[in-house]
C-alpha cells in the first residue's frame, strides 16, 4: 500500500531532520477505534501526524485536491477521501463512520481550516458528532506552530476523551459538550507545552 511505502521511506528522514519531541507518546498506542484531533496551522500537519502515529490514519481532504487522476491516486493511496467543505457532506461523514466502525484511526482538524495566526480558532462539531455516533475515544494532540524557531517538531498528546461519559453528564447537548471538551483539552495542552523547555 502506498501509505506504508511512503511512511517507510520518509520516517527515518522525518525523525532525523525534524528531531520530534513527542510528550506522552505512549498514549498513541491503543487498540480499537480512535479519533486523533489536532490544531491546524500548516499543510504538513497530516504528514506530521502520520509520521508519529503507530497505526495508519485516515483523513478527510478538501475536494479541490482531488481534481486530477494523479492527485486522486496519490491521496487515496494515503488513505484520504474528499469532503465538500461548503455544505454538510453526509457522504464524507458516512465514509468516516465506516473507518471507525472497522476499528481504524481517523484524523481530523476540528478547526476546519488552517489558523493563520497559530492560535486556536473556532471549532466545528464534526469530530464530536463522529465520536458520539461511533462511540469512539478522542485523542487530542497539540503541535507547536512555532517549531521552526526551535528547530525541531514538538507535540504533546493529551488524555483520551470519552464522549459517551460527557454525553451522559450533559444530556441533550452532547455534541456541544464534547466540542467544548475538545477545545479545552487542546488549550490545556497548548499551555502545558509552553511550560516545557
Amino acid at each position: 500500500m502506498l501509505y506504508f511505502l511512503i511512511k517507510y521511506l520518509l520516517s527515518p528522514f522525518f525523525w532525523l531532520i525534524y528531531r520530534p519531541k513527542i510528550i506522552n507518546f505512549g498514549r498513541l498506542f491503543f487498540r480499537g477505534r480512535g479519533i486523533l484531533i489536532s490544531n491546524h496551522f500548516s499543510l504538513g500537519d497530516p504528514i506530521r501526524l502520520a509520521m508519529i502515529a503507530p497505526r495508519p490514519i485516515h483523513f478527510m481532504a478538501k475536494q479541490e485536491l482531488f481534481d486530477s487522476p494523479i492527485k486522486r491516486f496519490f491521496l487515496k493511496g494515503l488513505l484520504a477521501f474528499p469532503v465538500y467543505r461548503k455544505h454538510a457532506d453526509m457522504l464524507s461523514l458516512k465514509q468516516a463512520m465506516r473507518v471507525l466502525e472497522k476499528n481504524h484511526i481517523f484524523g481530523i482538524f476540528p478547526e476546519g481550516r488552517r489558523s493563520m495566526t497559530g492560535e486556536l480558532d473556532s471549532f466545528e462539531k464534526g469530530a464530536a458528532f463522529l465520536a458520539l455516533r461511533c462511540n469512539s475515544r478522542i485523542i487530542p494532540i497539540y503541535a507547536d506552530p512555532d517549531w521552526k524557531k526551535r528547530g525541531r517538531v514538538r507535540m504533546i498528546i493529551g488524555e483520551p476523551i470519552d464522549p459517551v461519559d460527557i454525553d451522559n453528564r450533559f444530556a441533550g447537548r452532547g455534541v456541544d459538550a464534547v466540542t467544548d471538551a475538545i477545545r479545552d483539552s487542546l488549550q490545556h495542552l497548548k499551555n502545558e507545552l509552553k511550560r516545557i523547555p
